[in-house]
């Protein structure tokens, strides 16, 4: 008799060895630039030596100097808080509306929001100029104006996080448990479904900030000043301050995707309880 032919079975997930290499790789990618950046920003002058002479230049009497850097900061602060509104007032409402009672339009809903991620930037600003110049003539040469267009750049980042969470949640079978004992349609969401949704929220408010913080090609083409152009602008005078500020920079982005991997995590151990 013959034997059965062995077949080979291919794993789903990495083993412990590769993960620890994948980690290691991807440790050293990230780890080394950023420890680059700290040793350059410690750097006295050519001299060789090394001090906190510009760390105190930027919080000491010289934050004067660097004025239009932290106007650029307050500026991107500004547009995050207005973006955020947009996804929180504006995206989230149409998807759970779509998802409850419009679910045939979840495809059309998706490809709309996930056709900013296939036109370069430069596209977009393009056509943004003609619009810019009737919204400058409405509201002003505002920077908080650029939140319009940072917000429609931000819709795919902003959808994923929350059509993931809207899928692992039943809201129409928990919309109308809430409807059949009597609650509203106001209570039903602000008591049962935002709060399944939590984590997709969160994630997405998280993402649109990351987002936000590192765009450049839209506000350096409309000539506004925000923190990346405030940052070239610097970096044309004093390279240490505009590599200390791109430290923080990477340090924020690193500590919002962790919050956002500590928040996946809780979700999944609750929901495996």
């Amino acid at each position: 008799m013959s034997r059965p032919q062995e077949t080979t079975r291919y794993r789903a997930e990495p083993g412990r060895m590769a993960r620890w290499v994948i980690l290691g790789v991807a440790g050293v990618l990230f780890v080394v630039p950023i420890l680059s950046m700290l040793e350059f920003s410690l750097r006295s002058g050519q001299s060789g030596a090394h001090g906190l002479e510009h760390y105190s230049a930027i919080f000491g009497g010289s934050a004067g100097t660097y004025a239009v850097l932290f106007q650029g900061i307050l500026n991107s602060l500004v547009i995050c808080l207005i973006t955020v509104l947009i996804v929180l007032l504006l995206l989230l409402p149409t998807m759970i509306l779509v998802e409850i009672a419009f679910p045939r339009l979840r495809g059309v809903l998706e490809f709309i929001c996930i056709i900013p991620i296939t036109i370069p930037s430069i596209v977009l600003v393009v056509g943004f100029i003609p619009v810019y110049s009737v919204v400058a003539r409405i509201f002003g040469s505002n920077p908080w104006t650029l939140a319009f267009a940072v917000g429609i750049i931000v819709l795919p980042y902003a959808f994923r996080p929350i059509a993931a969470n809207l899928a692992g949640v039943e809201v129409v079978t928990l919309s109308e448990a809430g409807r059949s004992l009597g609650a509203s349609w106001a209570q039903v969401l602000w008591r049962v479904i935002l709060p399944n949704l939590r984590t997709g929220i969160v994630s997405a408010c998280f993402i649109t900030v990351a987002v936000v913080l590192g765009e450049y090609t839209i506000a350096s083409f409309l000539s506004q000043n925000t923190f990346q152009t405030a940052l070239v602008l610097v970096q044309h005078t004093d390279p240490y301050v505009a590599v200390i500020f791109a430290v923080f920079a990477l340090a924020l982005a690193f500590v919002l995707l962790l919050v956002i991997g500590r928040l996946g995590s809780l979700g999944r151990n609750r929901r495996s309880r």
